[in-house]
């Protein structure tokens, strides 16, 4: 039945966003910093490389409904594709601000190994960015994420139940991202919380 299907997708992505962000705080952060010292190093790197295993294994073992939702024709699709395009610019835009190595884990090994790696910056050295695409909104790349997942000429049932999953995952997990950044930065990243939105941009309402 579709419905137990949508139901089943539902929960094994559930799964996988509840370990995904579980293991991103900075409570279990700093108890296997406790255990493991510097070696902390090289956490972000198994995290990153793990939840691409969680997220394979959900995506392979999902059931895959055979449901059209909608299939736009000429020139929709078209339409719809330069959009998603332009979200991919978008994309690339908010990814080139950050730190794609320090992201990753790779530039946290390197620093292990040459012994200049701090144990207080636990997995990631944080950096508060409030220019370029920080400026539109407080989370760029889960905004041009979401636009570039969506804009799609044609949606099927598993891909629509795993876009809404993703946008709610998107927002639940910004909430506990800043719960760190609150706790890092402390006033400063509440005052930039005050005058830029979350995700959303130009709606003030959403700012908190």
């Amino acid at each position: 039945m579709i419905v137990i299907d949508v139901i089943i997708i539902v929960f094994l992505f559930a799964l996988f966003a509840f370990s995904h962000t579980w293991l991103a705080t900075l409570k279990i952060k700093k108890n296997f910093a406790g255990k493991m010292g510097n070696k902390i190093a090289f956490y972000r790197l198994f995290y990153n490389l793990t939840s691409v295993l969680f997220f394979a294994f959900f995506y392979f073992v999902s059931p895959k409904p055979d449901v059209i939702v909608y299939d736009l024709h000429y020139p929709f699709d078209i339409i719809t594709f330069a959009l998603q395009f332009l979200s991919f610019i978008g994309l690339i835009w908010a990814a080139k601000q950050t730190d794609l190595k320090e992201f990753i884990g790779i530039s946290q090994v390197k620093r292990y190994l040459n012994g200049s790696y701090i144990i207080n910056e636990l997995d990631e050295k944080q950096i508060l960015r409030k220019d370029g695409a920080f400026k539109l909104v407080r989370h760029p790349i889960y905004l041009f994420s979401i636009l570039f997942l969506g804009f799609r000429p044609t949606m099927d049932l598993f891909y629509f139940v795993m876009f809404i999953c993703i946008v709610v995952y998107f927002y639940v997990g910004s909430i506990y991202e800043e719960r760190k950044l609150i706790e890092i930065f402390g006033e400063d990243y509440r005052r930039y919380q005050q005058k830029v939105p979350r995700i959303i941009p130009f709606i003030k309402m959403n700012s908190n």
